[in-house]
C-alpha cells in the first residue's frame, strides 16, 4: 500500500511538523508506504508529485488550515483535524483505505468540512486565538532583534547612528509597532473574512496610538468584524452595484465606524484600563507576583500549545515594552519549556516505565523543550493524559511561581534556550534558569512516581 498525506496546522509551527512525524511512524510500523507533505509557516516542504498522487491508494489530509485540494481529484481523501494524525495515525491509515473517493470540487467539501468544525468551537476564542498566530511572528521577529541590540549594553540603542539604534527602531518602532494592528486585523478577519482587515488594523493602529494598547487592539478587532458583518446584513446592492461593496462601501464605513468608535467612546476608558494594569504589574511583588506565576505556569501547561496556552502567552505579549524586560514574559516562556524538557528527563532516567517510541520521542522533546515549543508534550500526554498533564502541570506552575520570585525578566517573547545566550536579554539569568531546572525536575519525577512499568 502506498499513501500520501498533508500536514496543515495554523500557526505552522509544531502540530505541522508532529503530525507528519507520527504519520511517517505509523506508517513504518505497519509496513506501508508513505509520503508526507507538511505545509508549515516556512511554505510547502516535500511536496507531493502528480506522480505520487497518481500512485497513491489513499490520500490523508490533517490539517486545520486551507490546502490546495483539486489535485486530489478522483483518489480515496480522508480528511481531519491535525491533532487526529498526532494522537492516533494508525488509525488515520486504516480509515483512509475506506474513505470515499472524492469526485467534483473538493475545495468547497473542505470549506463545508471547515464550516461546521468553526461552528463547533467557540467563536470568540476561535477568533482571539487566530489574531494571536498571526501576531506571534512579528513579536519574535521584534522582540530578538530587541535583545540582540542589547548585547551593545543595555542602553546603547540610545545612542543615534549605532547598529544598536538601528537594530532597536526595527524591532522596536516597527515589528513591535504593527503588532497591536495585526492582532486587531486577524481577528476582524477571522470574523469577517477580507472585509475585517482595514477597519481592524486601522483600529489596531488607533488603539496602539492613545494608548489602549494590547487590550484596546482586542476590542478593535472584535468591533470591526462585527461591524463588517452588521454592514453586510443591512446593505443590499443590486448585482450590477455589487463590486463596489468590498472595495469601498464596506471599508470605508466600517473604518468609519470602528475609528469614531475608538477615538471617542473606546480609548479613553480602554486606556485607563491598559495603564492600570500595566502599573499593577510593574508594581507586583511577593505574593501576588507569586500567584500570577503559579497560574500564568498552569495555563502554560494544562493544553500545550492549546488555547489556554495562548492566552498565557498573549497574556504576557501584551506586558512586553521595547527596551524593557517583562517579569510576566520570563515566567510563561520558562513555563513553557518545562513540559518537554520534564518529560524527556524522566524517559531517560525511567526507562522501564516508557516504550520504545517514547524513548525516541523523549530524545525529540529535549530538543522542543529548550527551544520554547511546548507542543513537544502532547504525543505523551494523548498516550497517557491522566498521568502526565498533572505532572506537567505542577513542574511548569512551580517553575512559573518560582521565576517571579526570582524577580527575573526577559525582554524576548520566543526562541527558548537560544535567547539566554544575548547578553542582557534575561534579568537574573542564574536563578532563571535554577527556575526552570527544578520545575524540569519536579516534572520528571511526578511523572515517574505516577508512571507504571512497562
Amino acid at each position: 500500500m502506498k499513501y500520501v498525506a498533508v500536514t496543515a496546522c495554523p500557526t505552522g509551527i509544531a502540530h505541522t511538523y508532529m503530525a507528519a512525524e507520527a504519520l511517517q511512524i505509523a506508517a513504518k510500523e505497519m509496513n506501508v508506504d508513505i509520503k508526507v507533505e507538511t505545509r508549515g509557516s516556512v511554505g510547502a516542504e516535500n511536496a507531493l508529485t502528480d506522480e505520487d498522487i497518481k500512485q497513491a491508494d489513499a490520500v490523508i489530509v490533517a490539517a486545520d488550515t486551507n490546502v490546495p485540494m483539486e489535485r486530489f481529484d478522483g483518489k480515496k481523501v480522508l480528511m481531519v483535524s491535525v491533532k487526529d494524525a498526532i494522537k492516533d495515525a494508525r488509525d488515520l491509515i486504516d480509515r483512509a483505505n475506506s474513505a470515499q473517493i472524492q469526485k467534483g470540487d473538493l475545495t468547497d467539501q473542505v470549506s463545508a468540512i471547515k464550516a461546521t468544525k468553526k461552528s463547533e468551537q467557540k467563536g470568540i476564542y476561535k477568533h482571539l486565538m487566530t489574531g494571536v498566530s498571526f501576531m506571534i511572528p512579528f513579536v519574535v521577529a521584534g522582540g530578538i532583534l530587541i535583545a540582540i541590540s542589547f548585547a551593545f549594553g543595555i542602553e546603547a540603542f540610545k545612542e543615534e547612528g549605532t547598529l544598536a539604534a538601528a537594530l532597536m527602531t526595527i524591532g522596536g518602532g516597527n515589528a513591535f509597532a504593527l503588532m497591536v494592528p495585526i492582532l486587531a486585523g486577524y481577528i476582524a478577519f477571522s470574523i469577517a473574512d477580507r472585509p475585517g482587515l482595514v477597519p481592524g488594523m486601522v483600529g489596531g493602529m488607533l488603539a496602539a496610538s492613545i494608548g489602549a494598547g494590547f487590550l484596546g487592539g482586542i476590542i478593535a478587532g472584535f468591533l470591526a468584524g462585527y461591524v463588517i458583518l452588521g454592514l453586510k446584513s443591512v446593505i443590499k446592492l443590486p448585482k450590477t452595484l455589487a463590486g463596489l461593496m468590498p472595495v469601498l462601501i464596506l471599508p470605508v464605513l466600517s473604518t468609519l465606524i470602528v475609528g469614531l468608535a475608538m477615538i471617542y467612546i473606546i480609548g479613553t476608558p480602554v486606556t485607563a484600563i491598559n495603564n492600570g494594569l500595566n502599573s499593577w504589574l510593574e508594581g507586583m511583588s511577593g505574593a501576588n507576583s507569586v500567584i500570577l506565576g503559579l497560574i500564568l505556569g498552569g495555563m502554560m501547561a494544562l493544553d500545550m500549545g492549546g488555547p489556554v496556552n495562548k492566552a498565557a502567552y498573549a497574556f504576557a505579549a501584551g506586558s512586553l515594552v521595547a527596551g524593557q524586560a517583562s517579569p510576566v514574559m520570563a515566567a510563561v516562556m520558562a513555563a513553557g519549556m518545562t513540559p518537554p524538557l520534564g518529560i524527556a528527563l524522566a524517559t531517560t532516567l525511567a526507562k522501564n516505565k516508557f516504550t520504545p517510541d517514547e524513548h525516541e520521542a523523549g530524545k525529540a522533546a529535549y530538543a522542543l523543550g529548550i527551544s520554547f515549543i511546548t507542543e513537544g508534550a502532547i504525543p505523551f500526554a494523548a498516550a497517557d493524559p491522566a498521568r502526565v498533564i498533572p505532572s506537567i502541570m505542577l513542574g511548569s506552575a512551580v517553575t512559573g511561581a518560582l521565576s517571579m520570585l526570582f524577580g527575573c525578566g526577559l525582554a524576548v517573547p520566543h526562541g527558548g534556550i537560544f535567547v539566554l545566550l544575548i547578553p542582557n536579554a534575561v534579568v537574573n539569568l542564574p536563578m532563571y534558569l535554577v527556575a526552570i531546572l527544578v520545575g524540569m525536575a519536579i516534572t520528571a519525577f511526578s511523572l515517574m512516581a505516577l508512571k507504571k512499568t512497562v
